[in-house]
């Protein structure tokens, strides 16, 4: 592609520049509006700026890969919904065998989901589980932090569904989601393992004896009963009355585990309750006849007196009323338990139900359906069988991703129209043939670059048409490894610096706004673990891959 006139080189690289940092640095102090809004703001330049016509900006959003990634995040909820990222975190502390052990499990655990799932939502949901983890054991928090991210990077390689610049990939090249997997899973597998060695390695004198960081001394210690009960889901309060038995039952039997320690003092306790249900029931009806007595007896001259009375009576009605209605439904839920076996097991069976369905899903992508129609039918399978509201639902998925993908793929389309990404391509291409080492080397640290600058969906948008066809130059089989290696190696360049993945960040913010346990993981401490594992495995993967 030939370069654009020099007006339109200059405006589309000031809108991508502006994009680039917004995206980079979400927070710059001249224009703090986010990422989501900073994607749009180049979008709308790019058409402002006349590089490109607003129809050309609709065209260049690609909705194949948003319907994918909507899918999967609607997929990914219903499985929170079904606990299997609880069932996740249990096996974290499942059997310890000290910190090493617990490093390893992060590292082999991060990295099956973020395949699986992607990468930003696993690391979503077992940052602060890691962090209770490593606060109840004493452990310095930032070997698992930095395992937890790097893995995540790491396996969300294996699989088109792994990450973003993953669904671009698998789209524009058509690779059999079958044959992605089997041409990088040799060396993501080894890539965690040698990810692990670095860890245990780098942090061998942590783990072995350990200790807090000086900086977080002061946090809290968890307790073993809050790891064990600890939700991934955002919490809300509900009313009440809100509740169905089986959540009453459960309170009521963590109680009585915690009171009584064998079946007498459960039946005892319950007996208990039954005579403060009956006591309850004659102070409201005593708090009630007395009150409205003194209200009949009293006199002008002690009216603010009674009407203080009055006050204190209602409040000694309503908070009795409100511990009754509380303890008689605790004893129904005992007096039932028919009711509540038959919830316990319609709860079991919808369980299946999602898991069935995402295997199912994972299967349908194997043997080559459209994978972005197959997350989306399966999206719809899981709304169908809760046979409910999907809203509550369908409002945790991350629309402003969406969103910001939008934004992204008019703003990247715009600086291609502009012609330096080809004239760049144009002057390396001749020195990043991949059908030698030294050419693959290049074009490996090309990416590696590119994907810490631009960040790496901006370098695959970038990249991608362009060394494919280099590529397809020499061999089908030439394109196919092409592919492969600009999504290992974008994916593994996030690992690099705090800055290069989404993923790193989100752990980062996790930890530090955690309540009670946070950590701040800084950028040098990122830095300094990032830099020669990236390193190490990009080389390893690029002798992998075929």
């Amino acid at each position: 592609m030939a370069m654009a006139p020099t007006v339109k080189v200059v405006l589309g690289s000031i809108a991508f520049a502006i994009f680039w940092v917004l995206a980079v640095f979400p927070a710059v102090p001249f224009l703090p509006i986010g990422r989501t809004a900073g994607s749009l703001l180049g979008a709308m330049l790019m058409v402002v700026f006349r590089v490109l016509t607003p129809d050309q900006a609709y065209a260049a959003i690609d909705l194949p890969i948003l319907g994918l990634l909507f899918g999967t995040m609607v997929v990914s909820v219903y499985l929170e919904k079904a606990d299997m990222f609880k069932y996740l975190g249990q096996l974290l502390s499942w059997k310890s065998k000290g910190a090493k052990d617990l490093l390893c499990r992060i590292s082999m655990i991060s990295a099956v989901s973020s395949a699986l799932f992607t990468n930003d939502t696993s690391c979503v949901v077992l940052t602060e589980f890691v962090l209770k983890i490593a606060r109840q054991h004493n452990l310095p928090p930032h070997p698992f932090l930095l395992a937890l991210a790097s893995s995540a990077n790491i396996g969300s390689s294996a699989t088109p569904i792994g990450n973003p610049q993953n669904l671009v990939i698998a789209v524009q090249s058509k690779i059999a989601f079958g044959s992605f997997v089997l041409g990088i899973l040799p060396a993501m597998l080894v890539g965690v393992v040698v990810n692990i060695l670095i860890l245990m390695c780098m942090y061998w004198k942590l783990l072995s004896s350990p200790q807090k960081d000086e900086e977080d001394a002061t946090a809290e210690v968890v307790a073993d009963d809050d790891v064990i009960s600890h939700r991934f889901s955002p919490a809300t309060m509900s009313h009440f009355t809100s509740l169905n038995s089986q959540e009453w039952n459960s309170r009521l039997e963590s109680a009585n585990m915690r009171n009584s320690p064998d079946m007498n003092g459960h039946v005892n306790h319950v007996e208990t309750l039954r005579n403060r249900i009956n006591s309850s029931e004659s102070e409201i009806c005593s708090a009630t006849s007395g009150v409205f007595e003194s209200a009949r007896d009293s006199s002008a001259s002690k009216e603010v007196t009674n009407d203080a009375s009055l006050q204190k009576g209602e409040e000694t009605v309503s908070s009795a009323w409100v511990e009754s209605m509380d303890r008689s439904r605790d004893l129904s839920s005992i007096q039932l338990p028919e009711g509540d076996f038959a919830t316990k097991w319609k709860r079991m069976l919808w369980k299946s139900c999602v898991y069935l369905v995402t295997v199912g899903m994972l299967i349908a992508m194997l043997m080559g359906l459209n994978m972005s129609w197959t997350a989306l039918t399966a999206a719809l399978a899981l709304v169908v069988l809760d046979f409910k509201d999907a809203r509550p639902c369908l409002e945790k998925v991350s629309y402003s991703l969406l969103i910001f993908f939008c934004g992204m793929f008019i703003t990247v389309d715009g600086f291609n129209k502009t012609g330096i990404p080809s004239a760049f391509w144009d002057f390396m291409e001749p020195y990043a043939h991949i059908d030698h080492a030294a050419g693959i080397v290049i074009l490996a640290l090309v990416i590696l670059v590119l994907s810490n600058l631009a960040s790496n969906v901006p370098t695959v948008l970038l990249l991608g048409g362009r060394v494919a066809a280099s590529a397809a130059v020499i061999s089908a089989a030439e394109e196919k490894k092409a592919w492969l290696i600009l999504a290992w190696v974008s994916t593994v360049a996030g690992n690099l610096s705090l800055l290069g993945s989404a993923a790193n960040l989100i752990v980062c913010e996790q930890a530090r706004r955690a309540p009670l346990f946070g950590y701040n993981l800084s950028f040098w401490k990122h830095l300094k673990f990032g830099a020669p594992s990236t390193i190490i495995i990009t080389a390893i993967g690029l002798v992998l891959i075929r």
